[in-house]
């Protein structure tokens, strides 16, 4: 190993590194951008409804039925 050896970081992560320094607050927005879409409570009731009014696919969709 070279007396300067540098380990290798990928293009990619360098430019996240890169944005992570130009805005510092792109972690916050990014947390709070997923609390608006996707952290939220489950309605465990409507979610049971939702399960039994599923109604099964056969097995080959585009087959007619036969009988």
């Amino acid at each position: 190993m070279p007396l300067f050896w540098k380990p290798y970081t990928s293009d990619v992560t360098q430019f996240i590194e890169q944005l992570k320094t130009k805005r510092p607050s792109l972690e916050e927005e990014q947390r709070r951008g997923r609390a608006l879409l996707w952290d939220r409570a489950i309605d465990r009731d409507a979610q049971a409804e939702w399960d039994d009014a599923a109604v099964a696919q056969q097995p080959y969709v585009y087959q007619t039925k036969t009988s």
